[in-house]
């Protein structure tokens, strides 16, 4: 059974915990950067205002992303699906910890 550890980033200027296997912690890390970039461009822009708004851009602007390069082909979707699922999890963990703050 593979161990997991807790890994904390930082989404727009906001911590995080997450629990993850070992061996997915970097692909997290690299996740959670990437979606802070988008996350970011989009509140610099100025258009879309609210960090749920700004969420909600960026999540289907990487899809967007995702079904663009699934379409063109070449690509493990099995394995982005698998990724994608175990994100999502995670990010619904988070989220619905994050809610009991408030």
């Amino acid at each position: 059974m593979a161990k997991n550890s807790a890994v904390d980033v930082a989404i727009m200027g906001r911590e995080f915990r997450f629990t993850c296997p070992e061996e997915e912690r970097e692909e997290l890390l690299q996740a959670a950067a990437y979606l802070d970039k988008k996350m970011c461009e989009i509140s610099e822009d100025g258009k879309v205002v609210g960090s749920e708004r700004i969420a909600i851009m960026a999540g289907l602007n990487i899809a967007h992303e995702f079904l663009s390069a699934k379409t063109r082909g070449g690509s493990d979707m099995g394995n982005f699906k698998r990724k994608i699922d175990h994100m999502q999890t995670l990010l619904d963990k988070a989220v619905l910890d994050q809610s009991k703050l408030f």
